[in-house]
């Protein structure tokens, strides 16, 4: 879908595992200083993602959705939604990362409108992520989506190797009961 500006949002495939790795690795380096380790951030984070994204954009089990928002000449963000992930509180947006220099340019909202078209089209059940305590910047943008901060927990290491972390960093569990609302948010 394209609107007027030439933003077009589109299920990702294969093929974009590359350029989305590379945006979720810069992603991180730039919002998760602090919280991940240096030595991770600044080395196997590009390796790491790339493998994950691989992997993902691979399987075809319909266990999961990605889209991506690009326009002519590049990837803007991307979005990754795991359906029915959780019993009590439905899909988990596992990803949502937009280009540093295209931010408060609605495109994640545009992105967060397509995961919600996507839980609801699925089935019953709500919408929900985890955000790093430290990225007050997203939980701003949450909330303005509507979303309440449901709990507060240890964010788990990234790969499952507490090296990759600094300290115990807490996250954050936003959730929207009803995914429908986030459709007129966008």
């Amino acid at each position: 879908m394209t609107n007027q500006t030439g933003l077009r949002v589109r299920p990702a495939g294969l093929a974009d595992a590359r350029a989305i790795a590379a945006l979720h690795a810069d992603s991180w380096r730039r919002h998760y200083s602090g919280a991940y380790s240096d030595l991770f951030l600044d080395g196997d984070v590009g390796a790491d993602r790339s493998q994950v994204w691989t992997t993902r954009l691979g399987a075809t089990d319909g266990k999961a959705a990605t889209f991506v928002a690009e326009d002519e000449e590049a990837l803007l963000g991307f979005i990754h939604v795991a359906l029915d992930d959780d019993p009590a509180w439905g899909s988990l947006v596992d990803n949502l990362h937009v280009i540093y220099d295209r931010k408060r340019q609605r495109i994640g909202r545009r992105l967060m409108g397509e995961a919600a078209r996507a839980v609801v089209e699925h089935g019953p059940g709500g919408l929900y992520l985890w955000v790093l305590e430290q990225n007050v910047n997203a939980q701003a943008f949450y909330e303005e989506l509507g979303a309440r901060c449901v709990e507060r927990a240890l964010a788990a290491a990234p790969r499952g190797d507490p090296a990759h972390l600094n300290g115990m960093p807490a996250k954050l569990r936003y959730a929207w009961p009803e995914p429908a609302g986030l459709l007129q948010r966008q």
